[in-house]
């Protein structure tokens, strides 16, 4: 067991934050002087694979930053980025922040509605994408008038520039602007539980608040050899903070892959490419632990793996620690304050089940309604405050919701310079400063009167070999006010019949309090998934409301 190192470390960071700074400059142009420095591994839907040097991101992303200043493009102007994991997508984000611009990064998966809604929120300038997604993005041209070009990296496309084309007529060279640490960098839209969604403006320093969570969480990245890869989606918080920038600001190589997750394919990327950092959603963790191919997967170099987006659990924290030789560390953060809270094995211990302690420079507390910090071992509302131990201001914070002042203002309790940012998560935190989650505000509910989270009957179930993956949601009851339903799906070879509906509930049952354990069960092929990974419980509790009005 490796020793309590955190309250020294915690105690003695302090922040150093730049007037000037450029997410272009620290991940890009100073590493691009080493000609031979490889950035990034990509592989395609087929398995065609490319080497791309620190040098040769720099040069097309100065060819790239030119050809976006001739379309128009200058500082504060939003440049919409519709790709996957490829080159072509770290080279629009190094060109739009050296040239003051704000990347919009969006996800390939977005349907029409989605993606007019926030080209148009945005007032995008220009978007950029590929051959999958030309058709979508040139057919919102009518309806979103601010859109004036659309960039293809695949070739023209009817209605689109070819990439090739514009770089090929550009200079190598490119002067940056000079950029404030406070000046926006990127514009990410949070999906929300209600409403529309709201779009995060990320300044430039909020890389600089990340940076210790992500050192922490990958066991003090990085480390001589170390190779990072993540399937998460670099068009997401989670797959551009907590994994591309992060490795790029570090200078080290990062592995792109394109396609869906596919457990064998995980098992071939880490063992070709030598990964040894990693970051994988509980939901790739648990259909990892369901697969076969995982159980003995030979030595492996991996020598951490951070977990967010959902709570790990238990019976995936064991079989890591077992079948891969690491134990997860797990984070917590969200669009507008990343990275704030998480473990860092090999500094201070990792408990099973809690999301860690507040990474050094973020003061995080869990608050009331009213914004009171509450004593050890209450649940309230994890709160991120605007000023670290010291009184210095965390970098970490976004500058607010584009075109939504009143939203940014609810986000805070207390006056702007001295203030706590709620996150709309709950937990405890015990006496040793780790939180322990109790699920969304707004995914808690109460049967027969006790006060239920979905989170730790997920995990008790979970730890059942038939079950795959699970979501517990309350079901309208005329007289409890609400039963505790679990949606699951089966792992492979199971068969979702009553005999294991009564297995299921005597699990639970022998494991948690009586009042927690699933009245009914039922079978589903699949969960309603974000496209971050995240279970939308929301879909299955209207779903459980919409049949509980059919029915009276």
């Amino acid at each position: 067991m490796p020793r309590d190192r955190y309250r020294e470390i915690y105690d003695s960071f302090c922040w150093h934050v730049p007037d000037e700074f450029n997410i272009a400059d620290v991940c890009g142009r100073r590493w691009a002087a080493e000609t031979s420095r490889v950035a990034l591994y990509t592989e395609d839907e087929v398995g065609r694979c490319a080497t791309f040097t620190y040098a040769a991101l720099m040069r097309d992303a100065n060819r790239l930053s030119h050809a976006l200043a001739a379309l128009g493009v200058g500082r504060g102007d939003r440049v919409a980025i519709l790709l996957p994991q490829r080159a072509e997508t770290a080279i629009a984000h190094l060109a739009s922040y050296q040239m003051g611009a704000v990347a919009m990064p969006l996800s390939i998966l977005f349907g029409p509605d989605a993606l007019g809604f926030r080209l148009n929120d945005s007032a995008a300038k220009v978007a950029i994408c590929d051959a999958s997604t030309a058709v979508a993005i040139t057919g919102l041209r009518a309806s979103c008038p601010h859109l004036a070009q659309v960039i293809s990296v695949d070739g023209a496309a009817d209605g689109a520039l070819d990439w090739s084309q514009l770089l090929g007529r550009a200079a190598d060279r490119f002067t940056p602007l000079v950029t404030r640490a406070d000046d926006p960098a990127v514009l990410i839209y949070t999906s929300g539980t209600t409403g529309p969604p709201k779009g995060a403006l990320i300044p430039h320093r909020a890389l600089i608040g990340n940076l210790t969570g992500f050192v922490a969480s990958q066991n003090w990245f990085p480390q001589r050899g170390d190779v990072f890869w993540s399937p998460a989606d670099w068009a997401w918080t989670g797959g551009l903070m907590d994994a591309l920038l992060p490795t790029l600001y570090f200078g080290f190589p990062i592995v792109g892959v394109r396609g869906r997750f596919a457990t064998d394919r995980a098992l071939d990327i880490v063992r070709r490419y030598a990964v040894t950092n990693a970051f994988l959603f509980p939901t790739a963790l648990k259909m990892m632990m369901r697969a076969s191919e995982w159980q003995q997967p030979g030595r492996l170099k991996l020598r951490a793996v951070m977990s967010a987006g959902e709570a790990v659990g238990t019976a995936v924290f064991d079989w890591a620690r077992e079948h891969l030789r690491v134990t997860v560390n797990e984070m917590f953060g969200q669009t507008e304050m990343n990275y704030i809270v998480g473990n860092s094995h090999q500094k201070w211990p990792a408990r099973p089940g809690a999301m860690g302690r507040a990474y050094p420079g973020h003061r995080v507390a869990v608050i009331d309604d009213e914004g009171r910090v509450l004593p050890t071992g209450e649940a309230g509302e994890v709160a991120v405050h605007r000023r670290d131990i010291h009184g210095h201001p965390d970098p970490v914070f976004f500058l607010g919701y584009l075109n939504n002042d009143e939203s940014t203002r609810r986000k805070y309790t207390g006056d702007p310079d001295n203030s706590w940012c709620r996150t709309g998560d709950l937990a405890c935190q015990d006496e040793d400063g780790y939180l322990w989650y109790r699920g969304r505000a707004d995914d808690m509910f109460k049967a027969a009167g006790y006060r239920i989270g979905p989170g730790e009957i997920e995990n008790c179930l979970l730890g059942h070999p038939a079950v795959a993956n699970v979501a517990v949601v309350p079901k309208p009851d005329a007289e409890r006010g609400a039963v505790v339903k679990a949606f699951v799906v089966l792992a492979a070879g199971e068969r979702g019949d009553p005999a294991l509906v009564e297995a299921l509930q005597r699990h639970v049952r022998g494991k948690l309090a009586p009042y927690e354990y699933p009245k009914e069960i039922e079978f589903i092929d699949a969960l309603p998934m974000t496209t971050t990974g995240k279970v939308q419980r929301r879909v299955l509790r209207e779903l459980e409301a919409s049949r509980a009005r059919g029915a009276a």
